[in-house]
């Protein structure tokens, strides 16, 4: 065996698992400065999702725009066709978490690599399939299987709520041993965080995503090997790579230890069966060669090498899949009449267009200073599943925020200014006058038309006789909207204090995106001569 080899690849290997680790702290920092930074303008935190070939493709054909940020995913594109899929192994961070599981699966004897292969690697291709054919009639579902969204929406929704609400716990049991400075401490520190940590769905995302983790006691990076649609995008870019897997015959003994110990299925061994495809350029097999048999020279000209066994039948069964599913995404009474909760973040697209774009990233549920911005569930029907609405009863819209149009990678939600975004509507408030408290109890209640943000406020408070019980008569001040200046940020609904249902609350009605989910339309003032 050569020493000075097997120190090569031990060292490139190495270099690989330094550069997973930059890329993952540089995702999950910019992950945590997402949120208010104390002014305006809080920077180029969604970069990481414009290097995304697979995002910027359905895009582009979903909505039939091209959102020039994207142009950064040439450069992925490029890498992979000389290269091979190095982004796959040296830069994806959800791939380095699958990797780091299967390691401590592996070490802990909870998986047991296999010498035997299986073509379960077509799956990911079949998904790539689904889900271009559902672009092509504009059914953008890529944001639920791409794997910065998966990763990034799970840790937004679920896993940085649980781990503050652990830390917060453990803060707790600090003051209560009388250790308080340095609770004091981590007080500030996770204050400065500014994480959010309440979501509808945040048990449920959880769930899902530790499930993908624990795939990998079945197999070393499941998800990268049968499930991911990036990787299968990027499988078929890299079959005219540099990069080619050499066998030295004369120092092989057949041991079969490169492929047993491949992580994703591409077999080194033997070498007519190399997958360049499914290649991640690891280079553990290069590594665990006791003869240091495997290396990979650089070739300029490309060779016959195995292609992943995509089965025809299987091809056109997915492609009518795909056109099949398409109305069953649309099942929806959202397409008929607007929902009442589907409020949407102010300079979001008209619904259609913004279904197309919206990749359910959770970009904008972080940079939300309230907490306000939730993934939906049925609000928008199949085709909206995690996209974000507005949920006044958990956080109103901040008054003099825009983050969430800044940090979208897509153009989902337009870009606005402070004071372009003052003036959006997303929506009106209404009084619920059974609970509302100077309406029901006669009882003074100032709490909505307090807080109310605009000027002139929208909330005004007028004087009511209200006939109580005992037959006494009361004239409170009530509130009473102006539907001419309220923009629907949902302050008053969140400050409410009628706590389990708000006695004031708003709805999508009036929201200046639609011209169809108003109070009256045009024709109608019109008519009534109100123009």
């Amino acid at each position: 065996m050569k020493k000075e080899r097997s120190k090569k690849y031990r060292a490139i290997q190495a270099v690989r698992i330094l550069s997973q680790s930059i890329f993952f702290i540089l995702f999950f920092y910019l992950l945590l400065v997402t949120h208010f930074p104390g002014e305006d303008y809080i920077g180029r935190v969604e970069i990481f999702f414009h290097f995304d070939p697979l995002l910027a493709i359905a895009t582009f054909i979903a909505s039939r725009a091209f959102f020039v940020s994207f142009s950064l995913a040439a450069s992925t594109v490029v890498l992979t066709f000389v290269l091979g899929r190095v982004a796959c192994g040296w830069v994806c961070p959800l791939g380095s978490t699958h990797q780091f599981f299967s390691f401590i699966f592996k070490k802990s004897k909870l998986l047991k690599p296999k010498k035997n292969g299986d073509n379960r690697t077509a799956w990911k291709y079949y998904l790539l399939i689904f889900i271009l054919v559902g672009t092509l009639f504009s059914l953008d579902l890529v944001g639920i299987f791409d794997p910065l969204s998966l990763l990034y929406r799970s840790f937004v929704a679920s896993i940085l709520p649980a781990i503050n609400l652990g830390l917060s716990a453990f803060i707790g049991l600090l003051y209560q041993v009388n250790i308080s400075s340095l609770g004091d401490t981590l007080v500030q520190f996770f204050e400065n965080l500014a994480v959010n940590s309440v979501f509808r769905q945040g048990f449920f995302l959880g769930v899902l995503f530790i499930g993908i983790l624990f795939l990998n006691l079945s197999r070393e990076r499941y998800w990268c090997r049968y499930l991911c649609p990036l990787g299968a995008l990027l499988g078929l870019i890299s079959r005219w790579n540099v990069m080619k897997l050499k066998i030295d015959t004369k120092k092989c003994i057949d041991c079969w230890l490169c492929t047993i110990h491949c992580q994703t299925q591409a077999r080194p061994y033997p070498e007519e069966d190399w997958k360049s495809s499914e290649c991640v350029y690891c280079y553990t097999c290069s590594a665990i060669c006791p003869t240091s048999a495997v290396s990979f020279p650089l070739k300029s000209k490309p060779e016959e090498i195995v292609r992943v066994d995509l089965s025809r039948r299987k091809l056109i069964f997915t492609s009518l899949l795909g056109i099949a599913a398409i109305p069953f995404f649309r099942l929806s009474p959202a397409t008929r009449r607007a929902s009442p909760k589907l409020i949407r973040p102010p300079g979001a697209l008209p619904e259609k267009k913004f279904l197309k774009k919206c990749v359910k990233c959770g970009e904008c549920m972080k940079a939300c200073p309230t907490n306000g911005l939730q993934p939906a569930l049925a609000e928008a029907g199949p085709e909206g599943i995690w996209t974000p609405i507005l949920v006044p009863k958990i956080g109103h819209c901040e008054y003099y925020c825009s983050l969430c149009s800044q940090v979208c990678p897509t153009g989902a939600i337009q870009e606005l200014t402070v004071e372009e975004k003052t003036k959006i509507k997303i929506g009106l408030a209404w009084v619920n006058k059974n609970t509302c408290i100077p309406y029901n109890l006669g009882t003074p209640c100032i709490v909505c038309e307090e807080h109310c943000p605009t000027s002139p406020k929208a909330i005004k408070l007028v004087k009511k006789e209200v006939k109580l019980p005992d037959g006494t008569i009361k004239t409170p001040l009530a509130p009473v909207i102006n539907t001419d200046l309220c923009i629907g940020c949902g302050i008053c609904e969140a400050k409410c204090p009628v706590v389990d249902e708000p006695a004031i609350y708003v709805t999508s009605v009036g929201e200046s995106r639609s011209e169809t989910n108003q109070l009256l339309l045009d024709i109608i003032k019109e008519e009534e001569g109100l123009f």
